[in-house]
C-alpha cells in the first residue's frame, strides 16, 4: 500500500513555481504636479497664519493676547492634535510655532533677549519658544538678560536655569533674589553636543566650550581626546567661531553652529548622559492661567533656627502638592540664614496650591511668589 501511494505521487506533477509579484513603485510625481502641491502647500499656510492672526485680533485687548503664552500652548497642541502620526510631533510643534509666531508678529512685533551669541542652545531654545519672526536680541549675561526685562526694553527673556546632568544655574538662581522678574514660561531643550573642528581629529590640540557643555562631555572626550586641552569659553557659539580659525582647535557644540560656522561633526552627541536636557525660564512680567499641567516656583526665607525648614515643608505633605526642586542660597549682607528657591507642581490658582502658599506663608519670614506656568515637554 505504501508502494502504490509512493508511485501515485512520483506521477503527480510538480507543482509549478508561482512568479514573483513584483512590487509597482510609487509614480514619480511630474514638475507640474510638484509644482501645484507647492502652491497649495504655501496657500495653505499663508490661510492657517491669517487664521492665528485673526484669533489673535478678536481679543478685548489683541496686544496683551499676543504675549500671552498659554495661548500658544494651547493653540500648539491643538493643531497637532489633528495629526495622524506621517509628520513627527517635533517637527509640527516647531512648524505651527514658527506660524504661530508669524502671525503674532504682524499684530505686535515681541522683543525677546536671550543668553547669546547666535545659536548657542539659549537662542535654539528662544527660537523653539518664539520662531524666528519675533525680534530676538543677544545679550552677554544672564544678568543681562533680567537687566533688559526689568527695565521694560524686552517683553520677554530666555535664561538656562537647570540641567539634567549639571543641575542648578546659579547665575539664574541669584537674578531671581535681585530683581522682581517672574517666571511665566519654560522651555526643555535635549542637549545634544557634537565634536566640531575644520581639520581631522589626530590634530586637534585644544577643545574649547562653555564649561558646562564641557563638564557634559568630560568623560567621552577624556577617553577620545586626551591629547587636546580644554578650555573655557563664554559660549558653544564662541567655541564654534574659534574652531573655525584657529588651528589645531575644535569645539564642543550643536549641530547648528556647525551648519552656521561651516564645521565638520566629527563625532556627533558625545554628551555622557544620553538624556542631557536642560530646561530653560521663559521670564516676563505676563501672568498666565491654570492649564491642568503647570509648575509654581517661589522664593522662601524662614527663621534662621532648628527645624524652621522642616515645618515650613510640612505644608507640602499636608495640602498633597509634590515638591520637585529645592535650592539654598546664603542670605547677602549680615544677615545669618539662607533663602530658598522652590519648584513644584500645579499652578497659584489651584485649590491645593493655594493652600500650600496659605500655610508656608504663616512660617516664612519672607514668601514671594515667582510664577506659575505651563510644563513642557522637552524637545529635540
Amino acid at each position: 500500500m505504501a508502494a502504490k501511494r509512493a508511485d501515485t505521487a512520483a506521477k503527480r506533477p510538480a507543482a509549478k513555481k508561482r512568479p514573483a509579484v513584483k512590487k509597482k513603485a510609487p509614480a514619480t510625481p511630474s514638475a507640474t504636479a510638484l509644482k501645484k502641491l507647492d502652491g497649495d502647500l504655501q496657500k495653505l499656510l499663508a490661510e492657517r497664519v491669517a487664521a492665528f492672526r485673526a484669533v489673535i485680533e478678536a481679543a478685548d485687548d489683541p496686544s496683551t493676547r499676543v504675549l500671552d503664552p498659554t495661548d500658544d500652548l494651547v493653540a500648539i497642541e491643538k493643531a497637532i492634535g489633528f495629526s495622524k502620526g506621517a509628520v513627527p510631533d517635533s517637527i509640527l510643534r516647531r512648524l505651527y510655532g514658527e506660524l504661530l509666531g508669524l502671525a503674532r508678529s504682524q499684530v505686535k512685533v515681541t522683543r525677546v533677549v536671550y543668553l547669546g551669541p547666535e545659536f548657542s542652545f539659549s537662542h535654539l531654545a528662544t527660537i523653539e519658544r518664539f520662531g524666528t519672526a519675533a525680534d530676538l536680541v543677544p545679550v552677554s549675561t544672564i544678568g543681562s538678560v533680567f537687566e533688559e526685562v526689568n527695565r521694560g526694553h524686552a517683553s520677554f527673556g530666555v535664561v538656562p536655569i537647570e540641567n539634567s546632568t549639571d543641575g542648578r544655574v546659579v547665575d539664574t538662581l541669584a537674578m531671581f533674589t535681585r530683581l522682581p522678574v517672574r517666571i511665566c514660561g519654560e522651555v526643555q531643550l535635549n542637549i545634544h553636543l557634537n565634536l566640531l573642528a575644520n581639520g581631522p581629529r589626530s590634530e586637534i590640540t585644544e577643545v574649547y566650550s562653555k564649561p558646562q557643555a564641557l563638564s557634559q562631555c568630560r568623560n567621552w572626550l577624556s577617553r577620545n581626546m586626551p591629547q587636546a586641552r580644554l578650555i573655557e569659553v563664554t559660549s558653544t557659539s564662541t567655541a564654534a567661531q574659534l574652531a573655525k580659525t584657529k588651528p589645531g582647535a575644535a569645539a564642543v557644540a550643536s549641530k547648528q553652529a556647525s551648519i552656521e560656522h561651516g564645521l565638520a561633526i566629527l563625532a556627533g552627541e558625545i554628551e555622557d548622559n544620553p538624556h542631557n536636557v536642560t530646561r530653560f525660564a521663559v521670564i516676563g512680567e505676563e501672568r498666565t492661567t491654570s492649564t491642568g499641567k503647570d509648575r509654581t516656583a517661589l522664593l522662601l526665607q524662614v527663621p534662621h533656627e532648628p527645624g524652621a525648614l522642616h515645618d515650613a515643608l510640612a505644608a507640602f505633605k499636608r495640602s498633597g502638592v509634590n515638591l520637585t526642586w529645592i535650592e539654598s542660597f546664603p542670605l547677602r549682607g549680615p544677615e545669618g540664614g539662607y533663602q530658598f528657591f522652590l519648584d513644584f507642581e500645579g499652578h497659584a490658582d489651584d485649590a491645593p496650591v493655594a493652600k500650600l502658599l496659605k500655610d508656608i506663608e504663616k512660617k516664612a519670614v519672607r514668601l514671594e511668589l515667582l510664577g506659575s506656568y505651563p510644563r513642557n515637554d522637552a524637545v529635540v
